[in-house]
């Protein structure tokens, strides 16, 4: 199964439409639609509730959904536009969320982590206004999936420079569909 995270807030999102381009090509999947998943950052509360689950390895507690839908993936496509020097701040919540030890991560003897993910590939897609840092957004879950999840292989697709005064943006965003396609823009 697919996994397809977005985080895309605009009904019209250029990421989105790249990402869906790209799904399409790859067959079926499963969406999960950020913004309207109700998805809160963790609180002293529920931060001892998700621990306490975890130690008594409660996986199939409702509260760990997310993870165990992560975690069970064959393929994750995240699509994340790069806002204010980063990603949209429900994908960090969902992140925070599915960082669940011993469903999608474990530590070693050593402290290392120890990934449990299945999925062997994932992809983000994001589009940027100027030109694309991928230190904070791609590269951050770039390190995570293969530091911490056992995603061994990640890939990047974007879209940069769309609304630099004279840039044609829908001419870069159909390159960025061609090369998630596995064409040659």
């Amino acid at each position: 199964m697919t996994l397809y995270i977005n985080s895309c807030v605009r009904k019209d999102s250029r990421t989105n439409r790249i990402a869906k381009a790209l799904l399409d090509k790859m067959g079926e999947y499963t969406e999960l639609f950020l913004p309207a998943e109700d998805i809160r950052p963790l609180t002293e509360e529920t931060l001892s509730k998700r621990d306490a689950l975890l130690a008594a390895a409660k996986y199939d507690d409702p509260m760990l959904r997310y993870a165990r839908q992560f975690a069970e993936a064959d393929k994750i496509v995240i699509a994340a536009p790069f806002w204010d020097g980063s990603f949209p701040s429900v994908l960090k919540v969902y992140i925070e969320n599915i960082y669940a030890v011993g469903i999608v991560t474990v530590y070693g003897a050593d402290g290392v982590p120890q990934g449990l993910c299945k999925a062997d590939e994932l992809i983000y897609v994001t589009t940027a206004g100027g030109e694309y840092i991928p230190d904070f957004g791609y590269g951050y879950i770039k390190a995570l999936a293969e530091n911490c999840f056992g995603i061994k292989r990640t890939r990047l697709i974007k879209a940069e420079m769309l609304d630099i005064i004279g840039a044609d943006a829908e001419q870069l965003v159909n390159e960025a569909i061609t090369t998630a396609l596995g064409g040659a823009p």
